[in-house]
């Protein structure tokens, strides 16, 4: 397996202002290796100034920053890579304008969507949804962990199962084969988000 990203991805997004960059900061902190900026909602510019933010946060601590569908947004504010999902641009796309050092994340919830994700240049895949979840709606069935399980089986880049993940969920996550996990409300809307990071990055083996 090529392993090019960490096993917590704490998801955040512009709406949550300065109390959403206050949950970056204690997440990254507490060790969380991965901020992966979500667009919801707000102006191109909220958005610029949201991830430049966030990407110099991750950078006082070593964190890799990734920006949710938007790889001009992510070039322009030096981030590390982009996320990709399925009504995005293409990866191949994608890594001719980002570049070969350009992390590149896909989305997949069957192993062949990952297979050809991977052929067209993709680092690593998102997979979902693993669970039920109110944070985002209008989302297919659950796969569950046998369905993240399949599309670990079938690609030789990280797995990261997002959707509904809980720190008790990780385990069986990662017996299915994943290699990390992608949160939203358990870290970034969390009462204590160092603490839920310790606990995600606890069940994680303690691997950035």
């Amino acid at each position: 397996m090529r392993a090019v990203i960490g096993r917590l991805h704490v998801l955040t997004d512009p709406r949550g202002g300065q109390l959403a960059l206050d949950a970056v900061v204690a997440a990254v902190t507490a060790g969380a290796p991965v901020v992966q900026i979500r667009q919801k909602d707000c102006t191109d510019r909220a958005l610029y100034d949201f991830a430049a933010a966030v990407t110099a946060i991750c950078a006082g601590s070593g964190a890799t920053c990734i920006v949710n569908d938007r790889v001009d947004v992510a070039l322009a504010v030096g981030a590390t890579g982009t996320h990709l999902g399925a009504n995005d641009l293409p990866v191949a796309a994608v890594r001719r304008v980002a570049g070969p050092g350009h992390v590149i994340g896909g989305t997949a919830r069957n192993p062949q969507q990952a297979r050809d994700l991977v052929t067209a240049g993709a680092d690593y895949i998102g997979v979902g949804p693993a669970y039920a979840t109110t944070t985002k709606s209008g989302l297919p069935e659950p796969i569950g962990p046998a369905g993240v399980g399949a599309v670990a089986g079938a690609v030789d880049v990280p797995v990261i199962a997002i959707s509904g993940v809980t720190a008790e969920r990780v385990p069986e996550l990662l017996a299915a084969g994943a290699w990390g996990v992608a949160v939203v409300s358990a870290v970034s809307g969390a009462a204590d988000p160092a603490a839920a990071t310790r606990r995600f990055l606890s069940q994680l083996g303690g691997a950035r």
